[in-house]
């Protein structure tokens, strides 16, 4: 039985328990509490624990009313850290249609309502409206991925910097263990230097203040507080005026177009975004300056990639892996899914463009050392309801551990947002031997009956000609083992659209190599006297897709016997290149306009292809077909013997919505 001394603390009595009187660092979560290394809040306060702060969490705290919530552990000694969720909130909450959700899968039992749309910015407030000169510091996706100026798909509109929405002093986003173990380096330091903007408890003790720890995150040495440190890296503060900013505007900064320009011309904010992610990939990124709202927000360069030895360290310590026993009798859905799963590396270099991985993670791939993956899976076989089947080895992309670059100079040098589109690099080493070496290892202990691959597969790695024999029978002996040995009956590939037009602009290859991959599927299948299902994922609704391209991604997926279940409708979310084009009708890698099906109708007229062997479908489907001038399709979707709809008023309805449509565009 876990006890509730092996959380982090999350209530005054837990932290009296300890014989706490304060915390240092007192983490504002959106998501109940797991202490597990797939949630952020867990791994930050791990983080800070094995540095010895005492750090406290605040899981889904009540913003309604007096607030008191927010201030039932007291004032942190350092600073208030808030973690919005393991998902952007309003992704969360909302489907593509803007509709709520069936459930919040972070929140117990699926609850809607403990959790605040935008909670960086209402939690934020919330702490300063209580403890004024108090640090906030950002972090987590909803932070990280609205650090400057992005498209908000719920309300349609640009928004400037989160940083000036919410009034924190500083966001460190992406992944966040290697700065937020610099912050609290400079912050310990700047409380132990008698800074005269420092503040004090009823003992005397020095406590940090928003002004300190700005001058701590800057290398400042203003009012006797001298620090050899540089500006600290992956993080984003905003400044009342230019002359404030740490060694003024350089000729190595990037400038970008201000908010302002951006609302008053859209191409500019496609033009910023070839800028931000550019540095964003780049090894040698210059720092990010932009003006918005009079303010001027600066964004300073990533730390370098997690080493191995500092990856195994976060996922190495101690966590419960198990929601905190507050939660008893309750679920938790994210925690169901991902209970008996292992991550094996972070990172990813497909760089597609509606995925915000590469832009949280980074496109290099971080891996874990096969002793830690394998201690991990030797703390799950200790859980309460593990019955030896793992539900997934996994990562962003299942399979690209220890994948990199042949020769670092060459990467170090690289701009490219993907290392596969569109073409994968000859620099890449594509070695899928490791990932066979740990399949095997984990296999081979007495507690494992089964291990399931449940992340995404990327097949063009497996197809692709190597032009090494060794790589290229790695790829094929990776092919078998994975389709043999580890699909729970389905496995899951994401070709995402079947017109090669629109995998252009998502970045993905062709939809042939997914008929080479399928015919492999189904030979190993058969050879293996096994029944299984491949499960592709689809979108709809993709910047530079039209109606007639989902028409034909219909009889094409028909054709292969396939009734689409993994679908979704493009939802637009901060800092993608889709999301970029969908705000500014630009390709912000060529500034070249592109087709965007923005309205609900639209969107519903290519969703409906998805399903078109539901009856209900067919007369809006049918009546569509002979719109875009593709009447010869019918047969091909419903049979030769189909007779077409000669309901005049269906057919008159549909016409009234299509006009409807164009003049309220």
């Amino acid at each position: 039985m876990t006890r509730v001394a092996e959380f982090l603390p999350t209530s005054r009595r837990e932290m009296e328990a300890r014989g706490w009187s304060q915390a240092d660092v007192i983490i504002l979560s959106a998501d109940a509490y797991v202490d597990h290394p797939s949630f952020g809040a867990a791994v930050i306060g791990r983080t800070l624990e094995a540095e010895g702060l005492r750090v406290a969490i605040i899981p889904q705290p009540d913003w309604h009313g007096d607030l008191r919530d927010f201030s039932r552990l007291g004032r942190p000694r350092l600073w208030f850290a808030v973690a919005p969720g393991c998902m952007d909130s309003m992704v969360n909450k909302f489907t593509a249609a803007r509709r709520m959700r069936s459930e919040d899968a972070y929140s117990p039992d699926g609850r809607h309502d403990l959790r605040p749309e935008y909670p960086t910015i209402v939690y934020t407030r919330a702490v300063r409206s209580l403890y004024p000169d108090v640090p906030v510091v950002l972090g987590g996706i909803e932070a990280s991925l609205r650090r400057l100026t992005h498209y908000d798909y719920w309300q349609d509109r640009l928004r400037p910097s989160i940083l000036l929405d919410s009034g924190a002093d500083a966001i460190i986003y992406g992944m966040g263990e290697l700065p937020t173990l610099e912050l609290a380096r400079r912050a310990l330091e700047a409380v132990d230097s008698y800074h005269p903007d420092l503040a004090y408890d009823d003992e005397g003790a020095p406590m940090l203040t928003s002004k300190v720890l700005r001058q701590a995150l800057e290398g400042s040495d203003h009012d006797g507080f001298i620090s050899s440190h540089e500006v600290m890296r992956q993080t984003a503060m905003a400044y009342d005026s230019e002359s404030l900013i740490p060694g003024g505007i350089g000729p190595d900064d990037v400038v970008l177009h201000s908010f302002e320009d951006c609302l008053s011309e859209p191409r500019l904010h496609a033009e910023n975004f070839h800028q931000i992610e550019t540095q964003s990939n780049s090894d040698h990124a210059r720092r990010l300056i932009q003006q918005a709202c009079n303010a001027w927000v600066v964004v300073n360069p990533p730390f370098p990639p997690m080493t191995t030895k500092q990856l195994d360290h976060s996922f190495d310590l101690p966590y419960t892996r198990l929601p905190h026993p507050r939660y008893a009798g309750k679920r938790i859905p994210a925690y169901d899914m991902i209970r008996f799963s292992v991550c094996l590396h972070r990172g990813c270099f497909g760089g597609c463009a509606f995925c915000t991985i590469s832009a949280h993670q980074g496109k290099h791939i971080m891996s874990r050392s096969r002793e830690s993956i394998l201690r991990e899976v030797a703390a799950i076989a200790k859980l309460p309801g593990f019955k030896g089947v793992l539900s997934d080895l996994g990562g962003p992309s299942a399979n690209m551990y220890r994948m990199e670059g042949r020769d670092k100079d060459l990467c170090s040098r690289c701009h490219r947002p993907s290392c596969i589109f569109p073409k994968i690099c000859k620099n890449l080493q594509g070695d899928h031997r490791p990932l066979l070496d740990i399949y095997r290892a984990v296999d081979d202990l007495p507690y494992v009956r089964h291990s399931f691959i449940g992340s995404g597969v990327r097949y063009d790695l497996l197809l692709h000609d190597w032009q090494d024999d060794t790589l290229n029978r790695a790829a094929e002996d990776y092919t078998h083992e994975l389709i043999a040995h580890h699909v729970s009956g389905r496995l899951k590939v994401a070709p995402e659209h079947t017109s090669d037009s629109v995998l252009h602009f998502m970045r993905k290859p062709s939809f042939a190599l997914f008929y080479d991959f399928k015919r492999r599927f189904d030979k190993i299948n058969r050879d293996c006297g096994l029944r299984q299902q491949i499960i592709p994922y689809f979108i709809s609704s993709h910047p530079g897709c039209h109606t007639r391209q989902m028409a034909e991604l219909a009889v094409e997926t028909k054709g292969l016997d396939f009734r689409l279940e993994q679908v979704q409708d493009f939802t637009p979310t901060p800092m993608t290149t889709a999301t970029t084009m969908w705000a500014t009708g630009y390709d912000p890698d060529t500034l070249e306009p592109v087709f965007v099906a923005r309205t609900p109708e639209e969107k519903r007229r290519q969703r409906m292809f998805f399903f078109w062997y539901l009856p209900e479908e067919r007369q809006g489907i049918e009546a569509e077909l002979r719109h875009i001038g593709r009447p010869d399709l019918i047969p091909r979707l419903f049979g030769a013997g189909y007779k077409p709809s000669t309901n005049k008023a269906v057919i008159k309805k549909k016409q009234k919505s299509r006009t409807t449509n164009k003049q309220q565009q």
